[in-house]
Formats: structure tokens, C-alpha cells, sequence
């Protein structure tokens, strides 16, 4: 793993995954259709099922494409903008998080134990020493950001090493035989980054696009309003540069979600991506390479308003709407059987001609 000394070959390694998304061959998408039509159904009838099957099929260039080893990452770190008090919560939180993750408490595990989904702990910014926890992979770039309200969140060399990090953990994904990847976070302070981003990439205000997180009064909303507003104001970034936004007002989790979509995209793995911060990550992405929005799933509709912002930045439709804001990737994991699910259709479903069945009359 690249060192924070080694910013060169980060940013090398970065720009090079960037380049290498492919462009989805539309001629996948209709032959996709074309088989989704022959099956013993009225056309259509399956509904977003169908959608969802043809784009897998685009995206792996498979006609049958399979999903045995699923996979959902969840990345923490820290903000040094807690320093605001924007959180209900104190920053302690990530790092005790962090061990409920490990011991298999949270939601997530819950829900990926359920659906035999693997979990992935990283920590790529946990303001706590961490070393030799089992099950966690150390990718520190640093213990949290900067604080945002009072500068940069992070010198470009963190930003360009979170996303490589990210990068590695998709190409470690692909050799263990990762077919499909969620994308999930945890940490305090994070709904403060990614309204900062929001509201940057999608021009809209920061009350339009901030929500209460983990939940704060009305109060402590309109705090955490000001604190994003000045944080804008003495950062100034850059709406047509995602990578200036990202280093001003991002989080290392959000950077790391945003290099392992590139990551997957760049290897044709279908991309899960689970709420409102996990957005920010892939909103990230696709600013930097518009074309791995194709290879990306919105798994739900977060409860934060924020997210209907970044969802029409990365032109994404939700799967879900469950009034979720738990974050960690657990709407990931309940997406993931509709994925795989659609494909069996696809595949095992019998044809009018092989069924003997009448099609619709011309």
C-alpha cells in the first residue's frame, strides 16, 4: 500500500483508473432487451427487474451474468469539523463504531449475515489508534480531516491518496472473485461533508440540501447550516473541479468511496451505492469520469435532503424509498437480492418457444 510520501504514484494511479472506465457498448443493452422480451411474461412486465438485468448485462458484457460473491465495503473516518459541534453525536462514536462493526453488531452485519453479503471494515481516517484490530484493513491517510470551517479539509496529497486507496480496494475485490460491490461509511460529522458537496456539485443552497444527520434539533440544524455556508465561503471550491471540492470539503471515507467506484468501474463490476454519503463518493466519481455512472445502482432514497440533490447529479433512480439514513451500506445490502434476482430471471425464465407458449397476438 502507497505511503502518504508517495503522493506521485497515487495521483498516477488515480488518473490512470479515471482513464480506463470503458463506455458501456449499447449493442449488450439490446440483446439484454431482446431476451427480456422472448421470456414467457407481457412485454415489460417485470418493471424496473428488467432494467436493472439489461444494465447488468451491459456492464459485465455477459449474456448471463451471475453474482455468487457479493460484496459491501464500508469505510470510516473522522471530520475535523466536529470541532463545530454539527454532530448530535461525539466524534468517539467512529472509532467505537468501528468495533461493533468488527464484532459483527451493526445493522450491516445483521443484514449481510441475512443475505450472505461479505463485510469489509476499512479505516481510512479513524481519529483513534486502530492497529491490529482483527478484521480491519488499515488504509489511514490520516486520524480525520482538517477542519473545513477553518481551511481545506485535506492537502491534496491526502485526497489523491484516499482515492487511491479506494482504487486498491476494488482491484483486491476483483482478485478475490468480487462480482458486485456495495458501497457504505460511518463517521461523525459526515452528513456535514457530503451537504458541502452537495451543494456545490448541484448548485442548490445548503438549507436546501442539509439535514439534521444522526439528529439535531432545530437548533443544531441551523448551526450546522452556517458552519457548511462558511465553510464554503473561505474554501471556495472549484463546482467544475470534483477533485478541488473533494480535498476543500470532502472526507477520506467519501474519497475512498469515490476511487473504489472508479476502481470497480474500471473492472465492469457493478456498483451498489447505498445513501446520502455514499452518494457524495460516487457523485465524486462520476464528476471525474462521467462515464462510471453507468455502472452504478442507487439502492435508496435517504431521508436526508441532500440526497435527492446528488441522486440527480450522478442521474440515478433509488431502487428503495424506506425513509432510511443509517448509512454503513445497509440499503446496499437489501438491494443486492433484487440485483441478483433480476438476473436469474433473466436467465432462468423459459422462452415462449422453449415453454410452447403463445405469444401476444400482433
Amino acid at each position: 500500500m502507497l505511503q502518504p510520501g508517495e503522493t506521485h504514484k497515487a495521483e498516477e494511479i488515480v488518473r490512470d483508473t479515471v482513464a480506463s472506465v470503458p463506455a458501456i457498448d449499447p449493442s449488450w443493452h439490446e440483446r439484454a432487451i431482446r431476451r427480456l422480451n422472448s421470456l414467457t411474461k407481457p412485454l415489460g412486465s417485470l418493471g424496473r427487474l428488467e432494467e436493472i438485468a439489461a444494465k447488468l448485462v451491459a456492464i459485465r458484457e455477459e449474456e448471463f451474468p451471475q453474482f455468487s460473491n457479493k460484496v459491501i465495503f464500508t469505510l470510516t473516518a473522522d471530520h475535523g469539523v466536529t470541532d463545530e459541534s454539527v454532530s448530535a453525536y461525539p466524534k468517539e462514536v467512529t472509532y467505537q463504531m468501528l468495533l461493533n462493526f468488527l464484532s459483527g453488531g451493526a445493522g450491516i452485519n445483521v443484514l449481510c449475515r441475512h443475505f450472505g453479503i461479505r463485510v469489509v471494515v476499512v479505516d481510512i481516517g479513524v481519529d483513534a489508534d486502530t492497529s491490529g484490530l482483527d478484521g480491519l484493513v488499515e488504509m489511514k491517510v490520516a486520524r480525520g480531516t482538517k477542519n473545513m470551517a477553518r481551511g481545506p479539509a485535506m492537502t491534496g496529497s491526502e485526497a489523491y491518496l484516499a482515492l487511491h486507496h479506494g482504487i486498491v480496494l476494488a482491484q483486491q475485490a476483483r482478485r478475490d472473485g468480487g462480482d458486485i460491490i456495495g458501497i457504505g461509511e460511518m463517521g461523525i460529522g459526515n452528513t456535514t461533508a457530503a451537504s458541502a458537496i452537495a451543494a456545490v456539485l448541484s448548485g442548490r443552497s445548503v438549507s436546501e440540501v442539509t439535514g439534521r444527520g444522526a439528529g439535531l434539533d432545530d437548533l443544531g440544524m441551523q448551526h450546522k447550516v452556517r458552519v457548511i455556508e462558511q465553510s464554503l465561503r473561505i474554501n471556495h471550491p472549484d463546482p467544475s473541479n470534483a477533485f478541488d471540492v473533494l480535498s476543500k470539503v470532502g472526507g477520506f471515507e467519501i474519497a475512498g468511496l469515490a476511487g473504489l467506484t472508479l476502481g470497480a468501474a474500471a473492472r465492469r463490476i457493478p456498483v451498489v451505492v447505498d445513501g446520502f454519503i455514499a452518494t457524495a463518493g460516487a457523485a465524486i466519481a462520476v464528476a471525474l469520469q462521467p462515464r462510471s455512472r453507468d455502472f452504478l445502482f442507487a439502492a435508496h432514497r435517504s431521508s436526508e435532503p441532500g440526497h435527492d440533490a446528488l441522486l440527480k447529479f450522478v442521474g440515478l433512480e433509488p431502487l428503495l424509498d424506506l425513509r432510511m439514513r443509517l448509512g454503513e451500506g445497509t440499503g446496499a445490502a437489501l438491494v443486492m437480492p433484487l440485483i441478483e434476482a433480476s438476473a436469474r430471471l433473466m436467465k432462468e425464465m423459459a422462452t415462449f418457444s422453449s415453454a410452447g407458449v403463445s405469444g401476444a397476438k400482433e
